[in-house]
């Protein structure tokens, strides 16, 4: 089964829920026809079909609307911000294309800062599925949530072998360890799985956890592994600032808690358009290549420790 598939038989089997969309049908084009009204389109017209959204919702409709993640998140940010996020209404939002899977759109189509803008929202929940089955996994839960939801939509095939119970608000840990924590979501996943096999091979204990949903964020999973791991690692395709990085400062300083944190996110800058696998070599954001700066920052920081309890 894939996206498709699963929200039609939700629609067919929950009158609430409709399905819209601003001219984005990528991963929906099927539906029309078989799901009839309750199918809408409303054209290259974003704001419009967030209001619509909202209506449909206060008369108890549950709307799944669909767009380019950053027109999305961006261009009707204030209706999303006002209609949604303020009345707390059932609305989820599908960002199509965020992060690295923009692939060889320029900084106008390059959603890294979609995340920041959702959660900073009172309300809105954020969900970043690792690939298509972790997205399949936790969409009925999610749509059929009372809450406003931001979903980055994410039709890669998988990695790993998911964890099937999905709790909004738990993560999934793929592995644990003692040495080194590896916190991501989304389509990184992957890359982080190869980063922990190669950090394995080489003797280090590596505890790698996909997040799932970044808001509510699991702050036992992390508090966790703050008092358990030496290091602690955020991987994300999103700026620095306002993503999980920024989650995890939040997170440290309600807690009062300190640790040893290596973020590999895009440090305030676009990246480079180019097909998925060449970005992620550019970038610097490739299983080897985030094996190789955990290698160098964890020897570093053990080394300068080492220094320290010998003066």
């Amino acid at each position: 089964m894939n996206y498709e598939e699963l929200l039609k038989e939700l629609v067919l089997n929950d009158e609430r829920i409709m399905v819209l969309t601003s001219e984005n049908r990528a991963a929906i084009r099927n539906l029309p026809e078989q799901i009839g009204d309750r199918f809408i389109d409303v054209g290259i017209s974003e704001q419009t079909m967030i209001g619509i959204a909202a209506g449909l919702a206060l008369r108890g409709r549950i709307p799944v609307a669909h767009a380019l993640a950053t027109f999305l998140t961006m261009r009707a940010f204030e209706f999303i911000r006002t209609d949604v996020g303020i009345a707390n209404l059932p609305v989820k939002l599908v960002g199509a294309v965020p992060g690295f899977l923009s692939e060889a759109n320029g900084p106008t189509h390059q959603a890294i800062e979609d995340v920041s803008l959702m959660r900073g929202i009172p309300n809105v929940n954020v969900f970043c599925p690792a690939d298509e089955e972790d997205m399949l996994i936790g969409l009925r839960e999610v749509l059929l949530s009372g809450s406003p939801f931001y979903i980055r939509f994410n039709n890669l095939k998988s990695a790993v072998k998911h964890n099937l119970d999905f709790v909004i608000g738990k993560a999934e840990v793929i592995s644990c360890g003692n040495d080194i924590t590896i916190l991501t979501f989304g389509m990184l996943l992957r890359q982080a799985y190869e980063a922990m096999i190669i950090l394995e091979s080489k003797g280090l204990s590596v505890r790698l956890i996909n997040l799932r949903t970044l808001k509510p964020i699991d702050e036992e999973v992390i508090i966790n592994a703050a008092e358990e791991t030496s290091l602690i690692v955020t991987l994300e395709d999103h700026f620095i600032t306002g993503g999980l990085y920024s989650i995890l400062g939040e997170i440290f300083l309600k807690n009062n808690l300190t640790n040893n944190v290596l973020p590999i996110a895009l440090d305030n800058k676009w990246f480079k358009p180019a097909l998925l696998q060449d970005i992620l070599n550019y970038e610097g954001f490739t299983g080897p290549q985030i094996a190789e700066r955990i290698i160098n920052h964890f020897q570093t920081k053990t080394d300068t420790i080492k220094i320290k309890s010998l003066i």
